[in-house]
């Protein structure tokens, strides 16, 4: 990273931040510097493509803890922001497959995320 490149900021869609801040504190720890190694251009140790998104830049933080997983999903499909779409504890049993249900929130959200990112670049004078 550029020493004078500023972190990108975080955006949160719906519920994300406040589902996140009631994991585990170890795991808002891991996911949080996750999400900084995204905001400095890195790509997260614990991060892993999402597949089913096409050219939308879908990142999926993993973190087991105590037998259970626990998943933050997030886009850098916008060049100045990372947005935060999904922060979930998994659920299914079936192998390590994103269920269905978490999939098609993530999908609505990321087209929540367009419109959240069009008016953060509004509130910045950027339009």
């Amino acid at each position: 990273m550029d020493e004078s490149q500023a972190p990108r900021p975080v955006l949160w869609v719906a519920s994300a931040k406040r589902d996140l801040l009631e994991m585990p504190s170890d795991v808002i720890d891991d996911f949080g510097f996750g999400l900084y190694q995204a905001q400095i251009g890195e790509y997260p140790d614990i991060g892993k493509t999402l597949s089913g998104f096409g050219s939308a830049n879908v990142i999926e933080l993993v973190q087991d803890h105590k037998g259970d997983t626990f998943r933050a999903v997030y886009t850098v499909r916008f060049s100045e922001v990372i947005v935060v779409l999904h922060a979930f504890q998994k659920k299914s049993k079936k192998g390590s497959a994103t269920p269905k249900q978490d999939m098609d929130l993530i999908h609505s959200r990321l087209k929540l995320a367009e419109e959240l990112y069009k008016l953060w670049k509004k509130k910045r004078g950027d339009v």
